[in-house]
C-alpha cells in the first residue's frame, strides 16, 4: 500500500509539473517577454540624494542597498531562529535541530572544523569572520533565485536606450500616459527594480574586499606585532648580505602589491560570476520564457555557493598565513 501511495504521489506532481509548464507556455503566448535592460551601475530608486558628503558626494537610495538591507534582516532572523532551535533542543533533552536551523548548524560546524584544522589557537579570532563573510555573500548571491528580484519595479523613460512603447503590450497604456504626460512623445522606457542583488553591485564586493583585506593585517599585527610589517618592507640582510638583500627586499615589495592585489581578485571574482548570472537568468528569460530558465536557476543556486564559499574560505587562508612568519613554513618542513 505504502509503494502504491507513493507512486500516486509521485504521479500527481508529475501532472502539476506539466500543468505549470502549459500555463507558462500560454502567458508567454499573451504577455510575451522582451529583452532586458541591462546596466552596470546600480539604478537610484529616489530622485533626490538621501545625504551629501563633503569628498565622496551626493548619496542616493539604490536597489542593491535595499537589497543589502533585506539580506541583513534575513541573516539576522535565520541566527535568532538557530539559536531559538538549539535552545529547544537542549531544553528537550534532544541535541539535534532539524529543518533549516539544522543546516545552518551543519554549515557553521563545518566552517569551524575546517578554521580550526587550518589556524590552530588562532581560529576563534577567524571563524566569526569566515562564517559571517560565508553567510552574507550566500545569502545576498540566493535573492537572485526569488520571484521578483531584479524583475519587479518602476517603469522610467530612458534617454537612448530601452523600448519603445508599442513593445510593451498589455502595459502600454501605463507608459503611454506617463510618457505623454512628460510630454515626450513616442519615447522609450526602461525598468529599474525594486531590488537587485547587491552581488551585481561592485561597491558592495569593494568593501567586502576591503574588510577582509583589513583584517587580514590586523590579526598579523595581532599575531606577530610590529615585525608582521617586515614580511613588506625586509631590510634585515640589505647591508649584510647586499645581493641577497635586494633580493628579500624586493621580495618584499611584491608582497605588497599581492596584498593590494588581493582586493581587486576579491571583488572581481564574486561581482563578475554573479553579475554575469544574472545577466544570464535575463536573457535565457526573454528568449526561452518557458522551462529554461528553470535548469539556469539550479546553476546559479551552486554558483552561489561557491562562490559564498570561496570568498569566506580565501579570507580565513591570507588571515592564517598572516599569523605565521617567514621562516615558520620552511622550519616546519624540515622538523
Amino acid at each position: 500500500m505504502s509503494e502504491a501511495k507513493k507512486g500516486w504521489r509521485w504521479g500527481v506532481n508529475r501532472w502539476f509539473v506539466l500543468l505549470f509548464i502549459i500555463a507558462g507556455a500560454i502567458a508567454a503566448r499573451f504577455y510575451p517577454p522582451i529583452q532586458p535592460h541591462v546596466q552596470l551601475p546600480a539604478e537610484a530608486l529616489s530622485h533626490e540624494p538621501l545625504f551629501t558628503l563633503p569628498v565622496f558626494g551626493e548619496f542616493y537610495l539604490t536597489n542593491t542597498f535595499v537589497a543589502l538591507l533585506i539580506a541583513d534582516v534575513l541573516l539576522l532572523l535565520i541566527a535568532f531562529g538557530v539559536s531559538r532551535a538549539v535552545k529547544r533542543a537542549e531544553s528537550d533533552g534532544s541535541l539535534v535541530t532539524r529543518g533549516l536551523p539544522g543546516a545552518v548548524e551543519a554549515l557553521l560546524e563545518v566552517i569551524y572544523n575546517l578554521t580550526e584544522s587550518t589556524a590552530g589557537k588562532w581560529a576563534r579570532f577567524i571563524f566569526p569572520w569566515f562564517a559571517t563573510i560565508t553567510l552574507l555573500v550566500l545569502v545576498s548571491n540566493w535573492m537572485e533565485l526569488i520571484p521578483g528580484v531584479d524583475s519587479v519595479g518602476l517603469l522610467e523613460p530612458a534617454e537612448g536606450h530601452g523600448y519603445a512603447v508599442q513593445d510593451l503590450g498589455w502595459a502600454a497604456t501605463i507608459v503611454k500616459s506617463a510618457v505623454e504626460h512628460a510630454g515626450h512623445g513616442e519615447a522609450t522606457y526602461k525598468l529599474v527594480p525594486f531590488v537587485r542583488v547587491v552581488s551585481t553591485d561592485l561597491n558592495f564586493t569593494v568593501a567586502l574586499a576591503l574588510i577582509a583585506v583589513f583584517m587580514v593585517q590586523v590579526i598579523g599585527i595581532k599575531a606577530q606585532g610590529l615585525s608582521y610589517f617586515t614580511k613588506f618592507f625586509n631590510t634585515k640582510t640589505l647591508f649584510s648580505r647586499p645581493i641577497f638583500g635586494v633580493i628579500d627586499f624586493a621580495v618584499g615589495l611584491l608582497e605588497l602589491i599581492s596584498e593590494f592585489s588581493k582586493i581587486l581578485s576579491f571583488a572581481f571574482r564574486l561581482f563578475g560570476n554573479i553579475f554575469a548570472g544574472s545577466v544570464l537568468l535575463f536573457v535565457i528569460g526573454s528568449l526561452v520564457p518557458v522551462f529554461a530558465q528553470s535548469i539556469f536557476l539550479m546553476l546559479e543556486f551552486f554558483v552561489g555557493l561557491i562562490q559564498a564559499v570561496v570568498f569566506g574560505l580565501l579570507t580565513m587562508i591570507f588571515m592564517t598565513q598572516a599569523t605565521q612568519g617567514h621562516g615558520e613554513h620552511h622550519e616546519e618542513a624540515h622538523a
